[in-house]
């Protein structure tokens, strides 16, 4: 045999070994080299990738966020069209625990003012629409006058606690007056409406004090039927429920949102709306 026969199928050879070798490599996996575009999801990430705890996974706001706080509201119906007490006309105002009435209502009031004062409980206040009475001390009224005015815009109201935040019992008159009436004029000076409303601090009381609210121009002198602290609710009778015309005390005090909606809790347990306690003294 020749040799150029030998050489023609030593070239056949060679050419079909390359013709496979690149038909070899025309079949790799393409996943190895495609490219994942914005709009393509990565075949190697799930879509249960995303956090649990992110909001926009759960669809549920954060735990203890202003969002969270205004979602645990319960839903109440709205409070009936006042009736309002009128207390008697003898010289001196009523010492009242709870709004002497039947309707279906229970007030929220703050204290005080000077020690703690959440920014959040603006907002919360302003969001879920909680009616709360301020019983502040005008000193603290007076340096914190634009946050205490901010939550009288979204429905509180200003109401006395005294100066100096003294216990009452047993001092003089001029004493007396001069604490409620020098508060009463400090908070009417800064909020432009003086305060119809009155606490003396601890609840305690004489008639000398019931006297000089009157003739400072208050109403009412209220104590309370329930305290919240820390998020829980005190009760004062045995039967451990909020009833009509209870009133319900708590402080500026750090855990305020937890007092709040504790409070709010229990007055739609009870099956009353809470209202503003001005609207329903005469």
């Amino acid at each position: 045999m020749s040799a150029t026969p030998v050489r023609r199928i030593r070239a056949a050879t060679l050419l079909a070994l390359l013709a496979l070798s690149a038909c070899a490599a025309d079949h790799r996996p393409r996943l190895q080299v495609q490219r994942i575009t914005a709009d393509q999801p990565s075949p190697s990430v799930a879509p249960s990738a995303t956090p649990s705890t992110s909001p926009s996974a759960t669809g549920k706001p954060a735990f203890k966020s202003l969002a969270w706080y205004v979602s645990q509201v319960p839903a109440f119906p709205a409070a009936p069209p006042p009736q309002p007490v009128q207390p008697a006309a003898n010289g001196s105002a009523p010492f009242w625990h709870r709004v002497p009435t039947e309707q279906k209502v229970a007030f929220i009031t703050i204290d005080d003012g000077g020690l703690a004062r959440p920014p959040e409980v603006i907002d919360f206040i302003r969001e879920a629409h909680i009616p709360v009475t301020m019983f502040l001390n005008s000193p603290a009224a007076a340096e914190h006058t634009d946050y205490f005015r901010q939550i009288e815009a979204a429905g509180g109201v200003v109401a006395n606690h005294t100066i100096t935040h003294p216990s009452l019992t047993g001092r003089s008159y001029a004493s007396q007056k001069h604490e409620i009436c020098g508060a009463a004029d400090t908070l009417e000076t800064l909020f432009g409406k003086r305060p119809a409303l009155f606490r003396p601090p601890f609840g305690d009381r004489d008639s000398t004090t019931l006297k000089a609210a009157h003739d400072c121009g208050m109403k009412a002198v209220f104590h309370w039927t329930e305290t919240v602290h820390e998020g829980k609710v005190r009760y004062q009778t045995p039967e451990k429920v909020v009833r009509p015309g209870d009133v319900l005390l708590m402080h500026f005090r750090p855990a305020l949102m937890d007092d709040l909606l504790a409070a709010l809790k229990a007055i739609h347990r009870a099956g009353l709306t809470p209202a503003v306690l001005e609207d329903y003294v005469g």
